[in-house]
């Protein structure tokens, strides 16, 4: 009998530059228990995948090694509640990039009602994070204040909307002044040009922070220490500015301040699930009552994810750029 094939995308030589993306025939996933198949009808592009394409961030074990942590479609083979032809977008540890995709069933979530697939594939990564990295390790409360960076990533219009949906005051900074009028029209009550003035002054004139979700990385933490309120937490998620950085610990003891981070790829199947359903149960009753919707930059077709990629390394876009298979 012969083997079912699909399209994805791989990385020719395994590790290189965007132009390496290219498409491939391979396997068709087989579903193993618990698992459903998806027909992916869009998938999300996000930083980790660049990472990956670069050989620097192997995907978890008994992932697939085909690109791809988000995706929206249609249900081909059911497991626990979801049955053929439910409308699902999930959270993967790989092989999004393709026709198929084969599921975790306790990582999908229903489409959010009046959604298209590609507004659904934006979701799953970014509001996982956000909701594990802002709302536990971050620990937001009502009335509290949030300082987004990268405002106008995907990750950062997110982290925008959820935070004015959970009652807090936000402030975004982002790297000119047309992404920062974009990160204020979104919601942020504050919104910062970072080449055109001090982003610790300006917060701690607006009041301080609570809570500071950061992918920038070394350059920032100073500043982010000195906008901090006492008891405040900086959450890193990301270092693309740099890796390291200095720790003037009595500063940090005198604000009982915590400094903490997390991935979330790696993080194992049971925790993805538990994460699934606090998400479910907080963030999509603020979809439904439209607080939150993700902002799409650009979809490319499947067959250009090299375009995409290079979309997202040249960092003009405001969102998510996605994939339509």
């Amino acid at each position: 009998m012969p083997v079912e094939t699909m399209r994805a995308i791989a990385v020719r030589g395994g590790a290189g530059p965007a132009e390496n993306l290219e498409i491939v025939e391979v396997a068709a996933p087989e579903p193993g228990p618990g698992e459903i198949l998806v027909r992916v009808r869009a998938a999300g592009v996000n930083r980790p995948d660049i990472l990956q394409r670069l050989g620097a961030y192997p995907p978890p074990p008994g992932a697939p090694e085909t690109l791809g942590l988000e995706i929206a479609g249609e249900v081909v083979k059911g497991a626990g509640r979801w049955r053929e032809g439910d409308h699902v977008c999930a959270l993967l540890g790989g092989g999004g990039y393709a026709e198929l995709a084969r599921v975790d069933a306790r990582h999908a979530l229903p489409v959010p009602k009046g959604f298209d697939f590609q507004q659904a594939a934006a979701l799953p990564e970014t509001v996982f994070t956000v909701w594990a990295n802002v709302f536990e390790h971050g620990a937001l409360k009502l009335g509290e204040t949030l300082m987004v960076h990268g405002a106008t990533s995907g990750i950062g219009t997110t982290a925008i909307q959820m935070g004015k949906a959970a009652g807090a005051r936000v402030i975004a900074t982002a790297r000119g002044a047309g992404k920062a009028a974009k990160a204020r029209e979104l919601g942020a009550d504050l919104a910062l040009d970072v080449t055109a003035e001090d982003f610790g002054e300006a917060a701690r004139a607006f009041g301080g922070v609570d809570v500071v979700l950061d992918m920038v990385g070394g350059p920032y933490f100073e500043r982010n220490l000195a906008a901090l309120n006492t008891g405040g937490r900086i959450v890193y998620i990301a270092s693309q500015g740099g890796a390291e950085i200095v720790v003037p610990v009595f500063r940090l003891m005198a604000k009982r301040a915590v400094v903490t981070g997390s991935t979330l790829r790696p993080r194992d199947a049971d925790e993805k699930a538990r994460l699934a359903v606090a998400v479910e149960r907080t963030v999509w009753p603020w979809i439904e009552a439209g607080l939150l919707r993700p902002v799409i930059d650009v979809a490319f077709p499947l067959a250009e994810a090299s375009r995409a990629h290079a979309a997202l390394e040249g960092g003009g876009h405001v969102g998510k750029v996605v994939l339509v298979p």
